[in-house]
């Protein structure tokens, strides 16, 4: 029609020179530019895939040195890290804190321990016959090298709570150097291993004196035990009766073990009650035993002077301050 403009051509849009790294996107560009032109060397392939083989392309093309880097974080994000931090340290130095490769000095917090450690006392007889506390295990590991522990038992227990049941683990661990001292440690925690330890602990704290007599004549080293005795826990009652040599020990497994630590090498046994208990066995066979020394025999009675306390003696060396 007369008067109207001629309808404008789009300009065609052509790919600017930029520097490319790969021939064949080279060859694939010319082709976007003309759809018509056969291309000799590949057929023709879906856009999608194209657009994925450009990017791959563009993503392996080597980066300028002087690239900034992006702000942020490490991914890019608006959260700072506070700048250029330094290089990454590599494997991980010794903890704080931990186990050396060797244990610790002993540092005594008690007064007992300080004289023991200062070598003020000679042996556990002296603690025993001034009823002294120990509050530190350390004391019975200086003076009883040879101390032998033993699990007896390992059980569950549970607790109602509103959460749910919470199970912990009881131990039951006795301990002794068969030559007349004897302990029984009883513990419970989240896990075995800590349980275990501790009921160590305990028990090396619980550590008595036992005294050991004959059946008949008073021949060698003392056998068996010097009176009958007995003791209670719960509804178990364990009696244990002196044994000529020879005998062993008439008991059941528990109970025999704990006399064997305890250096008991011929006696009887009587038990009754609910004696699959072991825990209450073991506590009445403990009291059985450490009542030896709660009565005086004939050849006691001799009255003898009694040694000045610890305590007392070396008063003047507890009130100095201690240097480690």
């Amino acid at each position: 029609m007369a008067g109207q403009n001629p309808p404008q051509q789009r300009p065609q849009h052509t790919t600017p020179n930029l520097p490319i790294f790969n021939p064949s996107l080279q060859l694939r560009l010319q082709n976007l530019e003309e759809p018509n032109r056969p291309n000799p060397s590949s057929t023709h392939e879906p856009t999608s895939r194209l657009f994925r083989t450009l990017t791959h392309t563009m993503a392996d093309a080597p980066k300028p040195a002087d690239a900034p880097k992006p702000a942020g974080g490490p991914g890019g994000g608006f959260a700072s890290r506070g700048g250029d931090r330094g290089p990454r340290r590599g494997r991980r130095g010794p903890r704080r804190g931990g186990k050396g490769d060797g244990e610790k000095e002993w540092q005594p917090v008690t007064k007992l321990g300080r004289l023991v450690k200062a070598e003020k006392i000679k042996n556990m007889e002296e603690i025993y016959l001034h009823s002294l506390p120990i509050k530190e295990y350390q004391i019975v590991d200086h003076f009883l090298k040879d101390l032998k522990d033993e699990v007896m038992k390992i059980k569950p227990v549970q607790k109602q709570t509103r959460a749910g049941q919470r199970t912990r683990f009881k131990a039951i661990v006795v301990i002794g150097d068969s030559n007349g001292h004897v302990g029984l440690g009883i513990k419970t925690s989240k896990e075995v291993a800590t349980a275990i330890r501790a009921a160590i602990i305990i028990a090396k704290l619980s550590v008595v004196p036992i005294r050991r007599g004959y059946w008949g004549s008073s021949l060698n080293e003392p056998h068996s035990l010097p009176a009958k005795e007995s003791g209670k826990c719960g509804s178990v009652s364990v009696r244990l009766i002196p044994a000529p040599r020879g005998t062993g020990l008439v008991a059941s497994p528990a109970v025999k073990r704990l006399l064997q630590l305890a250096g008991v090498q011929d006696a009887y046994t009587s038990s009754s009650g609910s004696t699959k208990t072991l825990e209450n066995t073991l506590k009445a066979t403990f009291v059985a035993v450490g009542n030896t020394y709660g009565f005086l025999t004939p050849n006691l009675w001799k009255e003898r002077g009694l040694p000045r306390n610890p305590l007392e003696e070396f008063g003047d060396f507890l009130r100095t301050k201690p240097v480690y």
